[in-house]
């Protein structure tokens, strides 16, 4: 069965760093694009990042471009999402999702699995 544990959340002041990881296990973490998305308290999940099965391609979010990075170690499979310069409005539960087909997609319906989540709390 899959899974996808998130960590590395937690309490920081804006303009502070954390970095998020994601373990993977139970499917074959290289043929997999993965993402990570973001829900805030009464607000839709949003899209925040994603890498292609190689980590040759990326996609971000605006309002997280040049602030976020992600990357990817196949070897461990293992996936995280470096956050830098982080603001109040990025506070919000963080999720990681596998993607068919090592998809990059910012939409939510293309990742079949999904993590529970780490709590990312920035305070001003």
């Amino acid at each position: 069965q899959v899974q996808l544990v998130e960590s590395g959340g937690g309490l920081v002041q804006a303009g502070g760093s954390l970095r998020l990881s994601c373990a993977a296990s139970g499917l074959v973490f290289a043929r997999y694009g993965m993402g990570w998305f973001r829900q805030a308290p009464g607000k839709e999940r949003e899209f925040v990042a994603a890498i292609s099965w190689s980590g040759g391609d990326t996609n971000y979010a605006d309002s997280v471009k040049g602030r976020f990075t992600i990357s990817r170690d196949n070897a461990k499979n293992t996936v995280f999402l470096q956050m830098n310069s982080l603001k109040p409005e990025d506070t919000a539960v963080y999720y990681c999702a596998a993607g068919y087909l090592g998809t990059i997609s910012s939409r939510p319906n293309q990742y079949p699995y999904w993590g529970q989540g780490t709590q990312v709390t920035v305070s001003s």
